[in-house]
């Protein structure tokens, strides 16, 4: 309960000093304004009408203006953040370096080697009673030790102790530069945020940061509120609040009958401007957070026992603040959704950082995210279902550490058993107590020897590799325009095979302009002179386009001479309104004339709709009302047309099928959207019932139609070229007419004439899936998607299908991995859906960029293929480095299993394999998770999920290079001190000095993983192995820095390394027999794969089956939260017998690469389409097919 405290006492803290300093700056305190935040509806209208009057009242109480804003005076500010707080949450702090070591410490091997290291060191000594004992304790004390030797007992303890810091520092130092990175990105997402605010009567962009109490902010569709405020003014604004109650239903904000507005919270439709009275942790979500001791560590931990107890019904304060909780970043602004999963953070507050909406349902897992330990704790992948390499990976490092276990415990068997016989067997020598410590002494010896054996066989640099390759792409991703926002996307990018791309924006350069026009019975190619219409006419469009549109959508001079003006706001409109500077007339006159305020009724855009219309009430009395939208939608809707004279004239059916056959058609086929402008007056008595919107939005007289043209963007064929050479399909679904979407589909080339395609509109689509009842049916979505390459007038909702349709798809025998494109707040449920989902940075809305998994920061097509280009290159360094590591893994282990059992010493000393491990594990995967990425990538079809982690030509390089590594290292081992002629450093006793037999076969074994380190640049079987290896300095300056290290250790090793110095003559051989491992792998090289049959099925090593179970997922619930548990515990587990494991990983096995619940409940999360009902019954869902 200390957090609780704590953090009560912080925000009381912080209310007394304010209310007490500042009530009287302003003519309210924090308090007051929390109090009046926490009502709602009625309440809250009558408390503001008693307490302040009205509105206006609150707003001089608080010396704002409701229409000019803030003045924007820099004292006044700081006034304000004084007084009110600023709008942030104060950051968790991030862990100290001394904590990471602690963290770094906990690894169970590590632990072991210490133990082991302490009683050598405490043995070494001790000095058996009785002088000599050479012949009583038998081999044990016998052999050529002198006396400088006996003293230097404890330096091999000493140096296995000193190697484990390094290798903890390492670590610790790798977890603190991966959290560094990630606040930096997560800081960046968060400048990234702007808002929209009135301050000095202009309307400016701001950082979320920067929004103060008493700001007044703009605020429509799409946005999520940065701070709570009170509505001064709204049109038709519905707002979804889910994240904060848990209600599903949109809740329509008036100002006269419920103006509160929270932050956290979606507007799902509308506009308008908010009071702003609550910022950072005395807004509601900050309150929650402060509740929450912002994500206090007991804290959370009590939650997750309290949670696994039980799993389907959460805690109800978590609930209630589900998406509140999703947003608890590093430092995050309230608002900010957006950042909340890239950061690699630590274990504890990984729960709070899913999606925003998911993170209600999410709730209840956090029992199975809570017991992450030392391999996640690399790795920290952030979850939304294991990603494929994820699931590979862990497969992979169980299996590799069960046989590294294994192995270790035989050996130590070996060594005991050995010694014993022969010792107390064959030489019948009694166990004598003063000669106990020296026997126990050499049970030490074997048993460091053995954890030794396992420590080089635990592939511990896997979650390392990973890690670093992962971080190191998402840096790079940056300049190429792709904000990661989930790790893993990066990597399941590389294994896309179907990208659902929107065409405004993506594809074209979303700079609407419109080039042609229907008005006045006559169609205009280009735009006409405005002397050739009729004033009628004229002034009825021009007034039509400025006050039905949102007056925050303005064309502005362009910031660079000879440079384009510059479009803000909605494109669409910015055409539209560029068409009135073409008829040179202007806008804003107009709007001033009528400001936002003094609108009648709005009736704003929306997907439904698909139109946006204004009600204005005319000076001589009477209402007009202005629309406009796609065209076939509005003409429908249309009885009268405006002829040559400007007067109205009946528009028959017939005509409207004219008119779309020689106007809308042509210019579709053009490529052009058409939007239709039309306007309808009403009498002012009776006045119409606003709300009945059938009746109002029918019987318009049509003005005109607009051609708008949006090119397409230079780079995207070339992009779309690669994609498909990729072996990637793209596909276009957009909200436009069929004709413009295969115009543009043909210039993009996504689709070629004489091709078998399909392109077809939501409408035909929706036919063809659906049967008799209206329910999709997987068999006929088969029949569709494979062809379907254009889907023109799509709703979102048709966007989800497809995206589900495409996946759940078994036609093919890899499961299709397809990315989605969304700017709009309803493409969420798709992004949510997809394997990565792709939000435009500058078109997005805060709603679309929450649901995605990677930020597009240009909106650019191109930048897609460079993510799959990264996501790539993810999967190959992953895979150069196992087959690296694989190589070492192998060759380690036999050396020292097969030398322990014939020479009871392993040739490798603890200390030299900890360096062997050293540069396996964490040089190599810098040195090989930092190449960069080559067009090559691009050249092949993706790997998907089924294939194996390890292919037939990685089995060939590991088997080929591992022979050649054991052949050379034996004989040494059994012929080298003939070769060299030296003494043999075979069946040395205890504590006998370094042999230069001994450092001969630690140092070619070096020189060979070094050598070899460069062939593991390739793993496709490629014969110049050097390609491109000065582009990776990284990879270059490690290679040369183990080499020179390796020297110093030779020649200055000495006993803690078990090494004596070389002379140049041997150093040479040592160097020619590593090189020879460049020859040796062009060898590898020229045979072919098929001639090793057998390699097919080595390779299958990590090739699990991947078809989910049919068992009901619910049932399995708790057993996946241990087994998903258990899997990422890392080297634990290889300590917990083998059987657990089994059953385990069987569990495991069941569901596809590790779809578990989170899966489930996130394909079940874009169903209920972001309909957080579903969080209330938890895990009660029925799981999706």
């Amino acid at each position: 309960m200390g957090d609780l405290t704590n953090s009560d006492f912080y925000a009381k803290n912080q209310r007394n000093s304010s209310s007490a300093n500042h009530e009287g700056d302003f003519g309210v305190s924090v308090m007051e304004l929390r109090g009046l935040m926490e009502l709602r509806g009625g309440e809250a209208v009558v408390k503001i009408q008693e307490d302040y009057g009205d509105m206006d009242g609150l707003c001089q109480r608080l010396k704002t203006s409701p229409t000019e804003g803030l003045s924007g005076d820099v004292t006044d500010l700081e006034k304000r953040k004084e007084a009110f707080g600023q709008n942030l949450i104060p950051p968790k702090k991030p862990k100290t370096f001394l904590e990471l070591i602690w963290e770094a410490l906990q690894d169970v091997t590590l632990i072991i080697l210490e133990v082991a290291a302490l009683i050598s060191l405490g043995l070494s000594f001790y000095q058996p009673p009785g002088g000599d004992t050479g012949d009583s304790c038998g081999t044990a004390a016998g052999g050529g030790e002198d006396e400088g030797e006996a003293e230097s007992g404890w330096i091999e303890g000493a140096a296995i102790l000193l190697s484990v810091a390094c290798v903890v520092l390492v670590t610790a130092f790798n977890d603190w530069s991966k959290e560094k990175q990630f606040r930096g990105l997560q800081s960046r997402i968060e400048q990234e945020q702007k808002f929209q605010v009135v301050r000095g009567a202009q309307v400016i962009q701001l950082p979320v940061a920067d929004i103060v109490v008493g700001d007044i902010a703009q605020i429509k569709y799409g946005d999520l509120l940065p701070a709570d405020g009170v509505l001064i003014q709204g049109n038709d604004l519905k707002i979804d609040e889910s994240s904060l109650t848990g209600e599903s239903d949109h809740v329509k904000k008036t100002a006269d009958r419920d103006p509160m507005l929270l932050s956290g919270t979606h507007v799902m439709e509308g506009s308008g401007r908010m009071l702003v009275t609550a910022v950072g942790v005395n807004s509601q979500t900050g309150i929650i957070f402060t509740l929450l001791g912002a994500g206090e560590v007991g804290e959370e931990e009590k939650k997750e026992k309290r949670d696994s107890s039980h799993p389907s019904d959460p805690p109800i304060s978590t609930i209630a603040t589900g998406a509140a909780v999703g947003k608890a970043p590093g430092n995050a602004y309230i608002v900010n959704g957006k950042m909340q999963d890239g950061n690699i953070e630590n274990n504890q507050t990984k729960v709070k950082k899913q999606d925003g909406a998911a993170a209600m349902e999410m709730q209840p897992l956090k029992s199975a995210e809570g017991g992450e330990t030392e391999e996640k704790k690399k790795t920290n992948v952030s979850k939304k279902e294991k990603s494929v390499l994820q699931g590979k990976l862990t497969k992979l490092a169980v299996q590799i550490g069960k046989a590294g276990l294994v192995m270790s415990a035989i050996t130590v068997i070996i060594l005991v058993l050995y010694f014993a016989v022969d010792n107390f067997v064959l030489q019948k020598r009694p166990w004598l107590t003063e000669c106990t410590p020296i026997y126990v002494q050499y049970f030490v010896k074997f048993f460091i020897i053995g954890v030794t054996v396992l420590v080089v066989a635990v592939p511990e640099g896997l979650p390392l590799a990973v890690t670093i390759s992962l971080a190191y792409s998402v840096k790079k991703m940056m300049k190429d325009n792709n904000l990661v926002r989930h790790l893993d996307a990066c990597e399941t990018m590389g294994n896309a095979t179907a990208i659902c791309s929107d065409k405004t924006g993506t594809l074209t350069t979303n700079r609407m302009t419109a080039v042609a026009c229907y008005i006045g019975d006559v169609h205009y190619k280009e735009i006409p002179d405005p002397g050739v219409l009729s004033n009628k006419s004229l002034d009825i469009l021009v007034n039509a386009i400025s006050l039905n549109s949102a007056y925050t959508t303005k064309i502005l001079p362009a910031t660079k001479e000879g440079g384009l003006p510059m479009q803000v706001g909605n494109k669409t409109e910015c055409g539209l309104l560029g068409l009135v500077l073409k008829l040179k007339r202007d806008y804003q006159p107009i709007r001033n004339q009528i400001p936002e305020e003094k609108l009648y009724k709005v009736y704003t855009f929306n997907s439904v709709r698909k139109s946006m219309s204004t009600v204005i009430k005319l000076p001589e009395g009477g209402f007009r009302m202005y629309s406009k939208g796609a065209s076939e939608i509005v003409l429908k809707k249309c009885t009268k047309i405006l002829n040559a004279e400007g007067e109205p004239r009946v528009f028959r059916p017939r005509d409207k099928d004219e008119m779309v056959k020689k106007v809308i058609e042509p210019m579709a086929c053009d490529g052009l959207r058409t939007i239709c402008v039309a306007y309808r007056d009403f009498p002012a008595d009776p006045e119409p019932l606003w709300d009945n919107e059938n009746d109002i939005l029918n019987e318009l007289t049509a003005v005109c139609v607009v051609g708008i043209e949006d090119p397409v963007r230079p780079e995207v064929p070339a992009a779309i070229v690669r994609c498909q050479r990729a072996g990637i399909t793209v596909r276009m679904v957009t909200g436009d007419n069929l004709n413009t979407a295969r115009a543009i589909a043909m210039k993009c080339g996504i689709i070629h004439p004489g091709e078998d395609f399909l392109a077809i509109d939501g409408k035909e689509f929706n036919r063809r899936i659906r049967n008799e009842k209206g329910e999709v049916e997987q068999e006929r979505m088969d029949k569709v998607w494979p062809k379907l390459r254009v889907l023109a007038r799509s709703s979102p909702t048709d966007k989800h299908t497809l995206v589900k349709g495409i996946i759940d798809s078994t036609l093919t025998d890899q499961r299709q991995v397809v990315a989605v494109t969304g700017d709009g707040t309803n493409d969420g449920p798709a992004l949510k859906k997809a394997d990565v989902g792709f939000a435009m940075g500058i078109a997005g809305t805060d709603v679309a960029k929450e649901a995605s998994d990677i930020i597009l920061t240009d909106d650019n097509f191109s930048s897609i293929v460079k993510a799959v280009m990264w996501g790539r290159n993810v999967y190959d360094s992953i895979s150069k480095f196992l087959q690296f590591q694989l190589t070492v893994n192998v060759v380690a282990v036999i050396v020292a299993f097969t030398g322990a059992c014939i020479t009871q010493d392993s040739p490798l000393k603890a200390v030299q394999m900890l360096w062997v491990n050293l540069i396996m594990d964490t040089f190599a995967s810098l040195a090989l998770a930092t190449e960069p990425p080559t067009e090559a990538l691009l050249m092949r079809k993706p790997y998907g999920r089924n294939k194996p982690l390890i292919s037939s030509t990685m089995t060939k390089n590991i088997l080929g290079h591992g022979i050649y590594q054991l052949v050379i290292i034996f004989s040494l081992l059994f012929v080298g001190e003939q070769i060299f002629d030296i003494d043999s450093g075979r069946n040395a006793p205890l504590h006998s000095p370094p042999s230069e037999h001994y450092t001969i076969i630690f140092n070619t074994f070096v020189l060979m993983q070094l050598f070899n380190e460069i062939n593991a640049r390739k793993i496709h079987g490629e014969r110049n192995v050097f390609d491109g290896i000065f582009r990776n300095p990284i990879f270059c300056s490690i290679v040369f820095g183990t080499f020179a290290i390796q020297i110093v250790i030779v020649q200055l090793g000495g006993k803690p390394f078990s090494c004596t110095p070389l002379d140049l003559e041997k150093w040479g051989w040592c160097t020619f027999l590593g090189l020879g491992e460049l020859v040796w792998g062009q060898v590898i090289a020229t045979i072919p794969n098929s001639k090793l049959r057998f390699l097919r099925g080595a390779g299958q090593l990590t090739k699990k089956n991947e078809m989910p179970g049919d068992e009901d997922m619910n049932e399995d619930n708790e057993e996946i939260d241990h087994a998903e548990r258990e899997l990422r515990r890392g080297q634990v587990l290889w300590f917990r017998g083998l059987s657990r494991i089994q059953t385990q990983i069987d569990v495991v096995n069941t569901f596809k690469s590790g779809s578990s619940f989170q899966g489930q409940l996130r394909r079940q999360s874009s169903t209920t389409s972001q309909n957080q009902d579903s969080a209330k019954s938890g895990l009660r869902l029925p799981p999706t097919p």
